[in-house]
């Protein structure tokens, strides 16, 4: 009988250890990069109880951390790559690499600092400047260096329904003229309002149809994201209207439009689906500066 004890006891000590080195042998999933909802959320800047990161992992500094915290500067985060920092900041990918003096714009290290506004003097794509092709699907891969916080927030992230997501926006590099507010909103669908603005749980409104129906720009303006890479949105279409203005059309069957394309305000640039959402129906989105705003002060009454 002591010997059956000691057996179980032991059979005992070796199923315990077993189990703490399977457990610590598991693997474990990636924590998501982004989710969708909230465009303020910062990464992680500092290191537990210690400053801002500021060198990579060989002890270089890192590029640009000179302008770390400055209002038209964006913090490189994990996951991120040039095309997306440009959908959620508003701008052409192109521009930014050619204002960071980027060698190559597939090459992008957490935590290092890009210039996300003009220069003094340089140009940009103006909205209504014609464009024929979009460009190539440039996707960066980021280099695993320790996480660095971003500057002021933008496009894309707040969610659609409501949930929390992805991005920063660049301060203008001027006041806004009075005249930027003056773009003769239309409404992007003919189907009912079935969800509102509501700042905490909804960044615009839902509204509802059948799969197929038609999306309209709801003013002029030029793409600057077509496509499905932004969680939660589904297949999405970002239009810069001026540099107050940005509007995002998500979860779309069809997008019809190519990024650096321009369109007119009424044009068709793709039609209502389901694409990352429970029902089909559209979500739009009015940004003014970044930040989500009631849709009702700008579309007309109907």
């Amino acid at each position: 009988m002591q010997g059956f004890g000691n057996r179980s006891l032991f059979a005992g000590i070796t199923l315990a250890v077993v189990l703490v080195i399977a457990g610590c042998s598991a693997p474990r999933g990636p924590a998501p990069v982004e989710d969708r909802g909230t465009m303020t959320r910062a990464p992680g800047a500092t290191t537990p109880g210690g400053p801002p990161i500021t060198t990579d992992a060989s002890g270089k500094p890192l590029a640009g951390i000179e302008n770390y915290g400055k209002p038209g500067y964006y913090a490189v985060r994990p996951g991120d790559s040039i095309r997306r920092i440009g959908s959620e900041t508003g701008q052409r990918w192109q521009d930014i690499v050619r204002w960071n003096n980027l060698d190559n714009p597939d090459l992008i290290e957490v935590g290092q600092v890009l210039r996300v506004i003009p220069p003094s003097g340089a140009s940009t794509a103006v909205a209504t400047a014609p464009s024929t092709t979009a460009p190539s699907a440039t996707e960066a891969t980021t280099k695993p260096v320790a996480p660095q916080a971003s500057v002021t927030p933008a496009m894309p992230a707040s969610g659609a329904s409501g949930s929390t997501k992805p991005p920063v926006t660049a301060s203008p590099s001027g006041p806004s003229s009075s005249g930027d507010d003056d773009l003769g909103w239309i409404w992007p669908a003919s189907g009912s309002l079935i969800a509102g603005f509501d700042e905490a749980k909804n960044k615009g409104y839902d509204i509802s149809g059948k799969a197929g129906d038609p999306v309209l720009a709801a003013a002029d303006g030029r793409v600057v994201y077509a496509g499905a890479g932004l969680r939660g949105y589904g297949n999405l279409i970002i239009l810069k209207h001026n540099n107050t203005y940005l509007t995002a059309y998500a979860h779309n069957q069809t997008l019809l439009v190519k990024e650096d394309q321009s369109v007119q305000k009424g044009q068709k640039i793709a039609e209502m689906g389901n694409s990352d959402a429970d029902r089909v129906k559209l979500h739009f989105e009015i940004r003014r500066q970044g930040k989500p705003v009631d849709p009702s002060r700008y579309l007309p009454n109907r």
